[in-house]
Formats: structure tokens, C-alpha cells, sequence
């Protein structure tokens, strides 16, 4: 589709998100990772530059979630402590005249998770820590609680995980189209609650690109699968055709398993990608961005040789000054 331009404005102006990032987020080439690599040409979507405030690849979908928030309204949202997603939606409801409440579960303590977990609890209007996944229904239903007493509630989806959300992903993959000069063979991203990789399916179908997408699993297959992603993506297509804007069935992701022990558990693989993509400027993160740039580096897209790595992980703000 070459009106991609006409197609991501007549996006905007029917869904009227709010104006939370700064884009089109920077593509980046990386001439000395592909050579390590061992293909022709890789970039970098950096997701992570997406805001001043914070940034990552969760605020595409919170300009639609929180497009109409009222001031005084309080957002409950769900995930782990180290959640990018619960970070995000704690400093931009805050910077919408909203407070956030988040109700989430223990993961492994690395230095990024640990990080964001700081900063949420100086963000969030309250936080509520599940002992474990299983009591995660009794925590939410307390942050919920809590929320009711501080003001009108919004639940917003573990991961932002909703047709509306994924619109911001497709808005993400049409930026690819005026900053690259042909397809690339693959597109690489993270699979957690699966938004952002159903956001990119749907923008490969909407660009007829043949690109593959390649989604490597990070998270449990009960929140990380086909099915999930599909029924996201067929949402927002949906969402769509409902205001007159039909667009080609997008075909379902490659996934690949990078989860290893566990949500958030650091792998071999993926701590020695890390430190490969450091050596090179690029800092990712253990939980999602490690794990994935694992998969390039261990030469799995050997038949791929133009790819762009979707970089979703954002350092947490500093401290709010007194």
C-alpha cells in the first residue's frame, strides 16, 4: 500500500489518540552488528525513544487506552514487578491528570526489572504485590478496591493488550515504510502479551509486504500464542472496517521459544546477546530485549539477510524532582 501516510493519518484522526510519544521512533542502522551477525543489513526500531518522559514500545497502545481519560480518573492495570507496561501507564496517566493503581506479581530480580520496579512504586498512585501468580486474582481485586476509593476507575489490559492498543503497533510498522526503501526480509520483536507483534502483522499486510515477522517468545504460551496474537490482530482490523478502513487479512507471526526457566528469568543465550549488543551501544534488557537479540545471534535468520530488530525496552525515568 503506498497511501501509507494517508492510511496512518486517517487512523489517527477517527481514533483521536492522545498525543503521548514523539514519532516516528528512529530506525537505525547497525553496519557492525550485522557484521557480527553475519547478514547483509540490520536496524534498529528504537521503541525506547518514543517519549521524553517514558518511553518503550507500551506507550503506542496507551495513546489509544488513555485517549479519553478524564482528569481524576485511576488506572488498574496488571504485571509483573519489573512491567514496563505497569511503568508506563503509571507516569502517562500521571501526566494526564490521572493516577494509576497496579496490582502485580513477583518476578526474578535483574538489575533492569529492578529498576523499573523503583520507579513504579514512586509513579504509582498505589501498588498492590501478589505473593505469586496464583493470588494475582486477589491482588487485582484489592488494587481494584482501592482504585474505587481514590476516584473513577479505568481497567487497562495486563501489557496493553487490546485491539484498540494494537493500532498504535500498526501506526509503528507504516513509519517503516518512509524510512526504509524496500521491505526488509524480517521484522524481529518480543512476545509477551502479544500486541505489539499483532500491531506489525496487521501493518505488514496493510504495506503487502512479504516480510516475515518473527516473534520470539518470552513470556508463558498461555499468554504468549497464536491465538492470542490472531485475535488481537483480527480485533484491530475489525475496529477498522467498522469506521471504513478495510485492510488485508494479516498472516500470523513466525514464533520462536527464547523463554528458557521463566518470565523474566535470564537465559545464557540471552545475557551473552546482551553483552554482545552493549559492546555495540545497544542496552537491553534481560526479560524481553536480551532474549530476543539471542535469536538473531545464534544465526536463526540465516536465511533472512535485511532485518530490523524491534527494540522495546526504555530505561525508567529518573527520580520526579521535589
Amino acid at each position: 500500500m503506498s497511501e501509507y501516510p494517508t492510511l496512518a493519518g486517517k487512523i489517527r484522526s477517527l481514533f483521536a489518540p492522545s498525543k503521548l510519544g514523539v514519532w516516528p521512533t528512529p530506525l537505525e542502522a547497525a553496519p557492525g552488528l550485522a557484521d557480527v551477525l553475519g547478514v547483509q543489513e540490520l536496524w534498529l526500531k528504537r521503541e525506547d525513544r518514543s517519549s521524553r518522559q517514558y518511553g518503550g514500545n507500551k506507550l503506542r497502545g496507551l495513546e489509544f487506552l488513555l485517549a479519553d481519560l478524564p482528569r481524576g480518573a485511576v488506572c488498574v492495570t496488571v504485571g509483573g514487578t519489573g512491567s514496563t507496561h505497569c511503568l508506563a501507564t503509571a507516569v502517562h496517566a500521571a501526566a494526564r491528570g490521572g493516577r494509576a493503581v497496579l496490582a502485580q506479581f513477583p518476578q526474578p530480580d535483574t538489575p533492569a526489572a529492578r529498576a523499573v520496579a523503583d520507579a513504579a512504586g514512586r509513579y504509582a498512585a498505589a501498588r498492590v504485590l501478589a505473593s505469586s501468580r496464583v493470588t494475582l486474582p486477589w491482588a487485582l481485586l484489592r488494587a481494584w478496591r482501592i482504585a474505587g476509593r481514590l476516584g473513577p476507575r479505568r481497567w487497562i489490559p495486563g501489557g496493553g493488550a487490546h485491539p484498540l492498543a494494537v493500532l498504535g503497533h500498526l501506526l509503528g510498522t507504516l513509519e517503516l515504510a518512509s524510512q526504509l526503501d524496500r521491505p526488509p526480509d524480517a521484522i524481529v520483536v518480543p512476545l509477551g502479551t502479544g500486541g505489539t507483534a499483532a500491531g506489525i502483522a496487521l501493518g505488514t499486510a496493510a504495506l503487502e509486504w512479504p516480510t516475515r515477522v518473527v516473534a520470539v517468545r518470552v513470556a508463558p504460551r498461555i499468554v504468549a500464542n497464536r491465538w492470542r496474537v490472531s485475535w488481537l490482530a483480527y480485533g484491530a482490523r475489525r475496529l477498522l472496517t467498522a469506521r471504513g478502513l478495510p485492510l488485508p487479512a494479516p498472516r500470523s507471526p513466525v514464533m520462536v521459544d527464547g523463554l528458557g526457566a521463566g518470565y523474566g528469568h535470564p537465559t545464557a543465550a540471552g545475557e551473552s546477546a546482551r553483552a554482545l549488543a552493549e559492546r555495540h551501544g545497544l542496552v537491553l534488557d534481560s526479560t524481553y530485549g536480551g532474549k530476543t537479540f539471542a535469536f538473531l545471534a545464534q544465526r536463526a535468520t540465516r536465511n533472512s539477510q535485511r532485518l530490523v530488530f524491534w527494540h522495546t525496552f526504555a530505561p525508567p525515568p529518573p527520580e520526579p524532582r521535589a
